[in-house]
């Protein structure tokens, strides 16, 4: 019999592995953080013993969600400017909020908020973009979350940073301080092609082929965008991005709503990879990204929330939901988006984008235990027939039961262990007052 740390037992395991794997009475074994055998509960009981059983029945077993975008440390600017289009919302409230608010301690609490809402909804590793990112990655080394965060770069002073030069400095000093770190992860982020000029763009891709890391860039995300763009280098974006040499397996492309067919074409044959954010698109009218097609020509894509400012949750069931239910709508076709392929962007297929596919996104014996439990014992939940149905078009966040990262329990039985919830609400709403107070000046 072998000692492990902990066993995971009879449950519906969806493995979301290349193979689409349920096993209906599962168990999973964990130990020094990796998932060590997976199997039928009753030829697993006698192999294995751990000190901890966690008694699955009844409930869904399946690899954490993947949020590909986000914001963290903007949970603290949740509903402050709603029903805007997206430039009146970004240089007119945003930016300014940004300018007269953000510091180190907004970006730790804020965070820690974002990754008590994340966990408590499934959440086990994200991607962020933000101002102060150490903050962000201290707070969510704290919490217990896989993450790949970086600081954004602007041509423009941001409350962290006074020039583009410390900005690339201050991504340098991430990229060192945090190598190797086991849950921590550092990307190479400018905003946008239209707040960063091309020898900040230009710095930025050199930063990131040196320390072999991604870069992320937000693009296309509108018409005005794309027209703009257009006017400035006189080509398309896509194209003008390729001409810099961005267009790499290591470049990632959050919303993407304007993308030619030639685009999605030249993404597939550089494997790009871009992430679909379906909540901020609708709700800023941005419009709805050509998913489908990207599907279709082999580009690898993922699923984010955006930031609580333009979402204003980061519930992925609930953005699997919307996914899979806009582009049905859109092109008055229900076979599109089904639900396996929106729980797969939201799992594997996001680890595949942030370049973590080895380490998570599935189930499987050598990967990480990124693990997450979801309890059917519920009204909403009855009967059950097809579990990924389930998942995108019945469960929401609030159905997660048990989170284990990297191995960890970070919350059992809706409580979280790693955080201390009340204490971070209490923190986040004295620097809502703040904001409050800065938004009548």
């Amino acid at each position: 019999m072998q000692e492990t740390d902990l066993i995971i037992k009879g449950g519906k395991a969806l493995l979301m592995d290349a193979r689409n794997t349920l096993i209906e009475n599962a168990s999973i074994v964990v130990n020094n953080n990796d998932i060590v055998a997976i199997g039928d509960s009753k030829d697993i009981e006698k192999k294995y013993h751990a000190p901890k059983i966690i008694d699955a029945q009844n409930s869904l077993v399946m690899p954490g969600f993947v949020n590909c975008h986000t914001h963290a440390p903007m949970t603290c600017f949740r509903g402050i400017a709603d029903d805007l289009e997206l430039m009146d919302w970004l240089n007119n409230y945003i930016f300014p909020a940004e300018a007269k608010n953000v510091n180190k301690n907004l970006a730790y609490w804020g965070t820690m908020l974002a990754c008590a809402e994340m966990i408590k909804s499934g959440t086990t590793t994200f991607k962020d973009m933000y101002i102060f990112e150490d903050e962000t990655a201290r707070a969510a080394k704290e919490a217990g979350m896989r993450c790949l965060v970086g600081e954004v770069l602007f041509d423009f002073p941001s409350p962290n940073v006074k020039t583009p030069a410390e900005g690339l400095a201050y991504t340098r000093m991430l990229l060192e301080k945090w190598k190797d770190d086991p849950l921590v992860n550092i990307i190479v982020e400018p905003h946008a092609l239209y707040t960063c000029a091309p020898s900040l763009l230009s710095e930025a891709k050199k930063l990131a082929d040196e320390f072999n890391a991604p870069v992320g860039i937000h693009l296309l995300e509108n018409k005005a965008e794309r027209d703009q763009l257009q006017e400035k280098f006189g080509k398309g974006a896509v194209s003008f991005l390729q001409d810099i040499g961005y267009l790499d397996e290591k470049f990632i492309a959050f919303h993407c709503v304007c993308l030619s067919d030639e685009d999605i074409n030249t993404f597939a044959a550089n494997k790009c990879k871009v992430v679909h954010n379906p909540a901020s698109n609708m709700k800023l009218a941005s419009g709805i990204a050509p998913v489908p097609d990207m599907l279709e020509a082999g580009v690898t894509v993922g699923l984010g929330t955006d930031g609580c400012a333009s979402n204003n949750n980061l519930d992925m069931i609930k953005d699997m939901s919307l996914a899979a239910k806009l582009h049905k709508v859109a092109r008055l076709d229900h076979t599109v988006m089904n639900a396996q392929t929106v729980a797969r962007m939201a799992t594997i297929e996001g680890a595949k984008v942030l370049g973590m596919e080895k380490i998570t996104g599935s189930l499987e014996v050598g990967k990480k235990a990124d693990i997450i439990i979801i309890g059917l014992n519920k009204p909403h939940l009855t009967p059950l027939y097809n579990e990924y149905s389930h998942l995108v078009y019945a469960a929401s966040g609030a159905d997660i039961d048990t989170v284990i990262i990297n191995g960890k329990l970070v919350m059992e039985n809706r409580q979280l262990l790693t955080i201390d919830e009340n204490e971070v609400m209490q923190k986040v709403r004295e620097i809502a007052v703040g904001i409050k107070e800065s938004l009548k000046k």
